[in-house]
């Protein structure tokens, strides 16, 4: 779990770079009340730039100067690379050679360098965080608690909006959305139920 305290504190520092996303009802008529988190009005069509964002402007200086890397083919590498971007510091993308090329071109478009490995290589980087096909801070896209705690701030965010929620239930990838959302709600709704 993230502590809470770590949670507000992401609120803090994503502000200006994650926007507050509405939630909207999906069907007025319908026996239960379904609500939908719209994080694909971010900036980069995805939730992932909360924890980029928290990430990259909680590390410090000195640790962003030769920029940030990270493994990702998708959503977080844009998120990195945005966040970067924003910062002024470069942004490596490490990326499984057999990643779809519109991913890339995003990475790109976005100011990031993209690198290519072989999968299995792509995947010790995730496993193991360490990566030397790059140099600077090395930004986990699950495992990082700074990119969880700025995950977190949707649960926030859905405790606020929605204080009645009986449950949420959260997509799973690699488990740093649900662990920031769980720990939101376990401080702020804990007879919510959520579920991946």
């Amino acid at each position: 779990m993230i502590p809470f305290a770590e949670i507000e504190r992401a609120r803090e520092t994503i502000a200006g770079a994650a926007i507050r996303t509405p939630l909207l009802r999906l069907a007025v008529d319908g026996p239960a009340e379904i609500w939908l988190k719209l994080e694909n009005l971010q900036p980069i069509g995805s939730f992932k730039i909360r924890g980029a964002a928290n990430a990259i402007r909680q590390a410090p200086h000195a640790a962003t100067a030769k920029g940030v890397v990270t493994a990702s083919a998708g959503n977080m590498a844009q998120g990195v690379a945005w966040a970067a971007r924003e910062l002024g510091v470069p942004a490596t993308i490490v990326a499984p050679e057999n990643a779809p090329q519109t991913k890339l071109d995003a990475i790109e478009r976005l100011g990031g360098t993209v690198v290519k490995v072989p999968y299995e290589r792509w995947w010790e980087i995730l496993v193991t965080s360490q990566c030397d096909e790059a140099e600077g801070f090395f930004v986990h896209p699950v495992q990082d608690e700074r990119v969880m705690a700025g995950n977190g701030t949707i649960g926030l965010e859905i405790a606020e909006d929605l204080p009645d929620a009986d449950a949420v239930l959260v997509p799973w990838g690699g488990g740093g959305l649900f662990t920031g959302i769980a720990s939101a709600l376990a401080a702020l709704r804990p007879e919510a139920r959520v579920y991946a």
